[in-house]
């Protein structure tokens, strides 16, 4: 059986048209379950490393309070999940000559009572990102939990999008954006698809 999935051409096909329509998509049921329950045993057996995030230079903000993990070499079932979004890389930069060459992606655990407030992840193409990605690997999510994704999309229309287990989402970088308040803890990975070739490490 094959560790990761690959996405049908109907699924390809819709995921960039809502990516050129609207800056954003979904795609539920990305991984298999089995690999899925390996994703969440990696990141619960290392939540004890993760640090609290910080926005850029190291400087703590008080717009977030999540934590996260800066994903590498050491991290070999996440490095499965970033195999999937290169090759979704190559059909993004095959659509849309974005060029893409590298993915800056960390495991990201929000504790109740922790958010991020709105921000774009590349405000006025100030950085290399050009399309951030969340994956959802809490093994269940209930509605009142919180935790919502809310975004704009690039027609200025807000969408609130559930942490749902197992989905991913894809949105443009320079897209305002915001994680509300969490009342359970959390899983995710966020991942940023970059045009530069620097090499990401924790």
């Amino acid at each position: 059986m094959q560790d990761t999935f690959i996405l049908a051409k109907n699924d390809l096909d819709r995921v960039l048209d809502e990516l050129n329509q609207h800056g954003f998509s979904l795609l539920d049921h990305l991984h298999p379950q089995a690999l899925m329950n390996q994703l969440v045993q990696e990141c619960t057996t290392h939540l004890q490393d993760f640090r609290e995030a910080a926005i850029q230079n190291g400087v703590v903000s008080n717009i977030r309070s999540d934590h996260i993990l800066w994903i590498d070499d050491a991290l070999p079932i996440a490095q499965k999940h970033l195999q999937l979004l290169e090759r979704l890389s190559h059909e993004i930069n095959r659509a849309f000559y974005t060029g893409i060459q590298n993915i800056e992606a960390h495991f990201a655990c929000y504790r109740a009572g922790e958010f991020y407030a709105l921000h774009r992840d590349n405000p006025q193409q100030k950085n290399n990102r050009v399309i951030s990605t969340v994956y959802y690997l809490h093994p269940e999510w209930k509605e009142h939990w919180g935790g919502q994704l809310r975004l704009q999309d690039k027609n200025g229309q807000w969408h609130v999008i559930h942490p749902e287990p197992n989905r991913l989402v894809l949105f443009q970088s320079d897209l305002l954006h915001e994680v509300l308040l969490s009342h359970q803890q959390r899983l995710s990975i966020t991942a940023w698809l970059r045009t530069d070739d620097k090499i990401w490490a924790s």
